[in-house]
């Protein structure tokens, strides 16, 4: 992330950080909860027009990390709050008449959320919001300043890649060796099947994606501006190259641009987002250290890549390390501190989801693996008919998920899948043959 985004820099304050208990809201909705030892969700469904119209609309009024606007948010609604900011003069409980007033003005010159809907549709792009199925629950953890909702534009499922993700970060001015370290960390991390998540910036964020992609594997860009505008121009190409191979996300409407106060908000979703923050290079005053120290009261992982003692771009990462930040060298260190579901871990007892409860893409994609062998993505997305950005996509879902998982440039099935779908296609032969001792 940018030095010049931070400053002021613990503008994530304890309480906006503060996990959300697990249960269901004033409005209606269920909350899971993510830590560092393991995640737990509760299944809801989708949400209706109403809502989701309304948390649109709310996303042009409120700006991002706003914790008494979620406050609000939780004490009456979307479709509440709306109302009480474009219609009546009601006042709002710990806002001044002049806040509130400003508030009523932005509510009044607010385009028409249809349009927003609109434009993110042509721009390949959607809204998820809590209660939706898509919706990752750990980002619930944030509290009052969890997101309205958050613009999404990608093929792939924003839950499941979060589950196996990590944030590589650091500074925008980095040098050769953190550019390196991050390239080679995030391609390390790919190529065992994680996720890697980052802010689309220059120097450290642009390496980590970069190195992700050419590695073949998954990256999340989470942008502080809307996911149709390239930003930074000069990463123009980059962010439509994890458009079309990951995702870009961020909570600003589309059309929106970035501000330094967005930038610092959009480091909690990072941080939130993922399993673990991986600090390669920072100064001081790096906006990096924003996501790093947000991780932290948030009770994920926090990691720091060391550099040179007389580096200036290694001293807040030095910081870090001398409080409650994990030393890390490659992506194998990494693993072993976050995984679950690692190659360091444990291996897994099976696959976490019923194969009859799969997405119907995902579940395509997983009937065209052989058994026993592993498949390029080449020859995957020819046998399901898709394409290559599409097939990957969705093995990475499968692998969130336990069915397969990745060695090299290949995909095969894990054992425990393939003892699952056997026992599927078992039950499917005898429904329809019978047992062989059944009666004729």
């Amino acid at each position: 992330m940018a030095d010049a985004e931070v400053a002021g820099v613990d503008a994530m304050s304890d309480a906006a950080a503060g996990s959300a208990a697990d249960g269901v809201r004033s409005d209606g909705e269920h909350v899971g909860h993510v830590g560092s030892s393991g995640m737990r969700r509760k299944e809801v469904g989708v949400v209706g027009q109403e809502e989701r119209l309304a948390r649109v609309a709310l996303g042009r009024i409120l700006e991002p990390g706003d914790a008494r606007a979620g406050a609000w948010l939780r004490a009456y609604g979307a479709v509440d709050l709306l109302r009480r900011l474009t219609e009546g003069d009601e006042s709002l409980p710990g806002v001044g008449r002049q806040r509130l007033q400003g508030l009523r003005l932005r509510a009044a010159e607010r385009p028409r959320a249809q349009q927003d809907l609109a434009a993110a549709a042509a721009a390949g792009a959607r809204f998820v919001c809590p209660g939706d199925r898509e919706w990752p629950a750990q980002l619930d953890d944030l509290g009052e300043t969890r997101p309205v909702g958050l613009w999404v534009r990608g093929e792939a499922d924003l839950r499941m890649w979060a589950l196996r993700s990590v944030a590589v970060v650091g500074s925008r001015a980095c040098t050769e060796y953190g550019a390196h370290m991050a390239a080679a960390l995030s391609a390390g991390l790919a190529e065992r099947g994680w996720i890697v998540v980052s802010g689309g910036a220059y120097g450290v964020d642009g390496a980590a994606h970069r190195g992700t992609l050419a590695s073949g594997g998954a990256t999340v860009a989470v942008l502080a501006s809307g996911v149709d505008v390239p930003y930074p121009r000069g990463h123009a190409r980059l962010l439509e190259r994890i458009a079309e191979q990951g995702l870009l996300l961020g909570e600003l409407p589309p059309g929106e641009h970035p501000t330094a106060y967005r930038f610092i908000q959009r480091n909690r979703v990072i941080a939130a987002l993922t399993r673990g923050t991986v600090v390669v290079e920072a100064a001081h005053r790096s906006g990096a250290l924003v996501t790093a120290r947000g991780a932290q009261r948030l009770g994920r992982h926090t990691m720091g890549v060391p550099g040179p003692a007389t580096s200036r771009y290694s001293q807040g990462v030095h910081q870090l390390l001398r409080g409650e930040a994990v030393l890390v060298t490659d992506a194998a260190e990494v693993i072993e501190l976050v995984g679950e579901m690692g190659e360091l871990a444990p291996e897994p007892r099976g696959p976490v989801l019923p194969r009859d409860l799969l997405p119907r893409p995902a579940a395509h994609v997983l009937e065209t693996l052989p058994a026993g062998r592993a498949a390029s993505v080449q020859d995957i997305a020819r046998a399901a008919a898709t394409t290559s950005d599409g097939a990957v996509a969705r093995l990475y879902e499968l692998q969130s998920l336990g069915f397969v998982e990745r060695h090299g440039d290949d995909w095969q099935l894990t054992r425990h899948a393939m003892v699952s779908i056997s026992e599927a296609g078992a039950g499917w032969r005898q429904e329809m043959f019978g047992r062989p001792d059944d009666p004729p």
